[in-house]
């Protein structure tokens, strides 16, 4: 029986695959995508580079010699892999466990294909198990909060020790739950819209193009259709 971070390892392998040798890769954030970044070292010299999410998978890159670009530097990445909190059945996903969501969604903005790696305890029917991750301004997160309140879910500030976590953006995570998400798209696009919300960890407008599921018996390829 292969342990949760063996199946890491698996899918962070199987992602080599829609590496394009000579181009730059996306790279998100999370313990899955740590076993892409080692296993993408070893083909660090067949790349160009590489455009990261975060800087903790900045740094660890960089520490496998792997050079890593400003995506403002960047016209266009050919893939983007990165993990999620949960992904449902039509590749939609909440991110934002690491706290790197906003940073996740502008390299996403960037790629033409958006590479899920998981396991398949990440497979939901519907979005909203997982609390949903929201980077906000911190002087509105108890505003927030209430419109959150307001929609049935319940909104907490992610703490680090007894103090509130600041994002790589200089920003504070509200963690909601009790939510149902039924129209991701939807209400994606209805929290975007609320003053002192950065970014809302729902990945509608940027869902994945391709999901590799590690499960009990190997790799499982999920794909599914852009919107439009």
């Amino acid at each position: 029986m292969q342990t949760q971070d063996e199946l890491k390892t698996l899918v962070g392998q199987a992602a080599l695959a829609y590496v394009v040798p000579g181009e730059l890769v996306g790279v998100g954030t999370g313990s899955t995508v740590n076993k892409f970044i080692d296993a993408l070292a070893t083909m660090r010299t067949r790349i160009a580079g590489a455009v990261s999410s975060s800087v903790a998978s900045t740094e660890r890159l960089e520490a496998l010699g792997i050079p890593v670009l400003d995506a403002n530097a960047v016209d266009r990445l050919s893939v983007y892999v990165d993990g999620a909190d949960e992904i449902d059945g039509t590749g939609c996903m909440v991110k934002g466990g690491g706290a790197a969501l906003t940073r996740e969604k502008i390299v996403a903005a960037l790629s033409e294909r958006f590479v899920c790696i998981a396991d398949e305890s990440k497979r939901v029917e519907k979005l909203g198990r997982f609390p949903v991750p929201v980077e906000v301004i911190p002087m509105a997160a108890q505003r927030i909060a209430r419109q959150f309140a307001a929609m049935g879910g319940s909104a907490r500030l992610r703490l680090r020790g007894d103090v509130p976590l600041v994002t790589d953006n200089g920003q504070h995570i509200l963690d909601v739950s009790g939510l149902q998400i039924g129209d991701p798209l939807a209400f994606e696009s209805q929290v975007n819209q609320w003053p002192g919300v950065v970014t809302v960890g729902v990945f509608a407008h940027q869902k994945a193009d391709v999901c590799l599921l590690a499960t009990r018996s190997g790799v499982q390829t999920l794909q599914f259709k852009r919107a439009g």
